[in-house]
């Protein structure tokens, strides 16, 4: 249950943000209805989302995962929900998706994958508990840059799933929805999108 009440007061701001968020995803986001109870949180949080999804150093799937595991080891089910939606719908395998909170007896993933979602878990630790040899095996996998990225979203997405679970977010039934066909127009209309 949501500790904060999920009815904003209604402002031209927030009632574009719910257009947006229900043409985009189906629903009004739960963080989105929360956050607008001060405007300007949310706008900063909007305008720092939009800047986070230019990012594109990163493999999309090792972007997932990072996101995803550090969700996990922080508890946030409303992350874990809509990022599986999310990730599924972009393509990913639903088998890496499904065993993330489980990854170490999965034998889905391969060793770059597991060194992400180890790398998350390790820096969403309090304290971080990121070694130098994991650190160096990254660098050398991914590069300078897809490291320095890596790095953002998964601190990025400790920032969401701290901040969602403070406020008692849960999952809002998005992977309920994993099925829903590709974004054409055929597919849109055949699973009620209203995009």
């Amino acid at each position: 249950m949501a500790r904060i009440s999920l009815t904003p007061p209604r402002t031209f701001f927030s009632r574009a943000v719910d257009w947006y968020s229900k043409r985009t995803y189906g629903k009004v986001l739960d963080p989105a209805k929360a956050l607008a109870h001060n405007p300007k949180v949310l706008r900063s949080d909007l305008r720092f989302e939009l800047a986070v999804a230019k990012w594109n150093r990163l493999d999309a799937d090792l972007k997932a995962l990072a996101v995803m595991a550090s969700a996990a080891s922080i508890g946030c089910s409303w992350c874990m929900d809509f990022g599986h939606w999310e990730n599924q719908r972009r393509g990913m395998d639903v088998r890496k998706l499904h065993d993330v909170p489980v990854w170490r007896e999965s034998d889905v993933y391969t060793p770059l994958e597991r060194d992400v979602m180890e790398y998350a878990e390790a820096m969403t630790a309090n304290p971080p508990q990121v070694t130098d040899e994991l650190a160096g095996r990254l660098l050398a996998a991914l590069g300078e840059a897809a490291h320095v990225e890596l790095t953002a979203m998964i601190a990025v997405e400790n920032l969401r799933s701290r901040m969602n679970s403070a406020l008692g977010l849960t999952s809002q039934g998005f992977k309920d929805h994993c099925g829903v066909p590709g974004r054409g127009p055929a597919g849109a209309a055949a699973a009620g999108d209203p995009r």
